[in-house]
C-alpha cells in the first residue's frame, strides 16, 4: 500500500534532485528520507529512482508517481477535511495563497471573518504572484489562490517564466474552480510636478516619451502589450515587484508608472499623483480551487467570506 507521507518525500525528492536538499525541505534527516524511499519503493515493487554517484533521476515508475502525486494529496486532503466537516468536529484548515495587492486589502478581512466564525479552523496564508500561485494549488500547497489576469491580453503564449500550460486557458488546464472577485483598475502614477500631475485623465500614449517603472513579469509583460497597442513601446528603465518601491522610484522623478488601485489602497504615495489612464485598463481578481476542495465546508466559507471582502460587505 503506497502512504501518502511516502509520495510527499518522494515528491520532494524530485523536486530538489537529491536526498539530503529533500531532507531539508520536509524538515527531517537524510536516512528517515532515504528509508522513506526504500519503504516506497517496496510497496511498488519497482525501482522508482536511479542513483549515479552525486546525481539521481527517476525511472519511468518513479516519473508515473510523482505526476499522479499532487492530485492523490489534494484528493486526500480534501477527503480529510470533509469528513472531519460531517463528523462535526469544527476542525481543519484553510491555507490560501494570494499575490501581494490583493494580500494586504482584500485577504485580511476575509481572514479575520473566517476565525471569528468558525475559531477551530486553522487559516493560513503565503504570497505568491501568478502563475506561481496556481501550481501551489495544484499541487495541493494550498487550497484557495486569489490570483489575477489581464483579460485583454490573456492568454498568451508563455515565456520561460510561465509555468502553466499555454493554449488551455488563463489558468493551464480548464479544471479549476473560478470565483469572480472583482475588477481592478490600474492607474497613472507620475511624479508630483509632472507636467500631467493635475490632469483628471491622459491617455497612455501621451506618456509614450516617458522613462517606465514596471512591476512583476506578468504585469510588465501586459505594460508592453498595452502601450504597443497605443503605438508605442515602452522604456523600461526600472523594474520591481514592490509597490512602495514603484511610488518612491516614481517620486524620485525616475519615471511613471501604473499601479492597480488595490496596490494603492494600502501603499503611501508621497510625491506621486494619481491620474486616470485611457483607455481603461483592468484586470481581473479571482479565488481559485479545485472542484473537490470547493466541496470542503471551510474552504466554501472562506470562498464566500473572499467575495463578500471584495463586496466591501461584512457578512452579518
Amino acid at each position: 500500500m503506497i502512504e501518502p507521507r511516502h509520495l510527499r518525500v518522494l515528491r520532494a525528492v524530485a523536486a530538489t534532485g537529491s536526498f539530503s536538499a529533500a531532507a531539508r525541505e520536509l524538515g527531517c534527516t537524510q536516512p528517515a528520507v532515504s528509508q522513506q524511499m526504500k519503504a516506497l519503493e517496496q510497496s511498488t515493487g519497482t525501482p522508482l529512482l536511479i542513483r549515479t554517484g552525486r546525481e539521481m533521476r527517476l525511472t519511468q515508475a518513479g516519473e508515473a508517481l510523482v505526476r499522479h502525486a499532487a492530485g492523490i494529496l489534494a484528493g486526500l486532503t480534501a477527503a480529510e477535511e470533509e469528513v472531519a466537516a460531517i463528523a462535526g468536529l469544527r476542525a481543519g484548515r484553510v491555507r490560501l495563497a494570494s499575490f501581494p495587492s490583493g494580500s494586504s486589502t482584500l485577504v485580511p478581512t476575509a481572514l479575520a471573518e473566517m476565525r471569528k466564525d468558525y475559531p477551530g479552523t486553522r487559516v493560513s496564508l503565503v504570497e505568491a504572484e501568478p502563475p506561481r500561485s496556481v501550481e501551489l494549488l495544484r499541487a495541493g500547497d494550498v487550497e484557495i489562490a486569489v490570483a489575477f489576469r489581464y483579460p485583454e491580453v490573456e492568454p498568451a503564449v508563455a515565456d520561460a517564466e510561465e509555468l502553466i500550460a499555454p493554449a488551455e486557458g488563463p489558468w493551464g488546464k480548464d479544471d479549476l474552480v473560478v470565483r469572480p472577485l472583482l475588477s481592478d483598475r490600474l492607474v497613472g502614477v507620475v511624479p508630483e510636478g509632472h507636467r500631467l500631475a493635475g490632469a483628471g485623465a491622459v491617455g497612455i500614449g501621451e506618456l509614450a516619451e516617458e522613462p517606465w517603472i514596471a512591476g512583476c513579469p506578468r504585469c510588465r509583460r501586459h505594460l508592453v502589450d498595452v502601450c504597443e497597442a497605443a503605438g508605442f513601446t515602452p522604456r523600461i528603465d526600472f523594474a520591481t515587484d514592490d509597490y512602495p518601491a514603484v511610488i518612491g522610484l516614481v517620486a524620485a522623478g525616475l519615471g511613471v508608472a501604473v499601479l492597480p488601485e488595490l496596490a494603492l489602497e494600502s501603499v503611501r504615495a508621497k510625491g506621486a499623483a494619481m491620474v486616470a489612464v485611457e483607455p481603461a485598463v483592468r484586470r481581473e481578481v479571482v479565488a481559485l480551487t479545485l472542484p473537490d476542495l470547493a466541496r470542503v465546508p471551510a474552504v466554501a466559507a472562506m470562498l464566500e467570506r473572499l467575495e463578500s471582502a471584495a463586496r466591501g460587505e461584512p457578512r452579518p
